[in-house]
């Protein structure tokens, strides 16, 4: 290999992370709070995803928790495509969706954000350190855009 091929795939595996998108992240410190101990107690609350009747759409689309709950979403796939649930800010899942248009498959290895194949169903943990309003969104090309997206008000 030539130098500036090794230097420029060294600056690629060096710095590409740091450039990443803010809601790529492995656990610590967001805007919105911090992944779970599953030690703790939590409260539940299920989500369904679902895309019957042409319309995509998250059940329930509010949720309202206490600074320093900590949740276990649970999460269901009723429909009959892939879904995602990313739980961020609106800025960031915005930021995120422009990312994902780009790149349609990308898979996701965060404690804020599942992806579920038809049928399937799975977990976030999150602890809610901050006051404010929050977004969950499933942001596969279009989905976010049909109606799967929804808020998160943590008073």
């Amino acid at each position: 290999m030539t130098r500036s091929l090794l230097a420029a795939l060294f600056s690629v595996v060096l710095v590409g992370p740091a450039l990443a998108d803010p809601g790529h992240g492995h656990g610590g410190q967001r805007a919105y709070g911090v992944p779970g101990d599953p030690a703790r107690t939590s409260r539940v609350v299920e989500v369904v995803m679902s895309d019957a009747d042409g319309r995509m759409r998250f059940e329930p689309d509010r949720v309202e928790v206490r600074r320093g709950d900590q949740i276990r979403f649970v999460l269901r796939n009723t429909g009959v495509l892939d879904h995602e649930l990313v739980l961020a800010t609106l800025e960031d899942n915005l930021k995120h969706a422009e990312v994902m248009r780009k790149h349609p498959d990308m898979e996701h290895d965060d404690p804020n954000a599942r992806r579920l194949m038809p049928g399937a169903s799975g977990e976030i943990l999150w602890k809610f350190t901050k006051a404010g309003t929050f977004d969950f969104s499933c942001l596969i090309p279009g989905h976010r855009e049909a109606g799967m997206t929804g808020t998160i008000i943590v008073k």
